[in-house]
């Protein structure tokens, strides 16, 4: 949620930019080129200064979601509890050393046959 809400607030500050660009540098040049108009150096400043300030308030901008969100992620991971790492599913053949599935009991690589591993289950049935 608090995702769509940051994608939703840096959508409006780009489209600020765009809209700088436009009335700031697309239109005077074609303004220019048309004739419609003739600028001065004041004018082109101006303008220049105009996008360079929407440019750094976009950047404000997304620093701050940026800071954040991190924190919003932060506390929200403190009430996590960390997974346990899974089960390994391939062993290393004692002959090649290759990785083969756990349940294998001829290596794929040399052929040999593999002592027959000891399950969990058997294990306790066993001892």
């Amino acid at each position: 949620m608090m995702d769509m809400a940051v994608g939703v607030i840096i959508g409006g500050a780009f489209s600020n930019i765009v809209t700088s660009l436009t009335d700031n540098f697309i239109n005077p040049i074609l303004n220019l080129v048309t004739g419609a108009e003739v600028y001065s150096l004041q004018d082109v400043s101006k303008f220049a200064s105009n996008f360079v300030s929407a440019l750094v308030n976009f950047l404000i901008m997304a620093f701050v979601l940026f800071c954040l969100l991190k924190a919003v992620n932060k506390l929200a991971s403190l009430g996590r509890k960390k997974e346990a790492p899974a089960a390994p599913t391939t062993k290393k053949c004692p002959y090649c050393l290759s990785e083969i599935p756990i349940d294998a009991t001829r290596c794929p690589h040399c052929t040999s046959e593999l002592p027959a591993a000891e399950t969990a289950d058997q294990a306790k049935l066993n001892g």
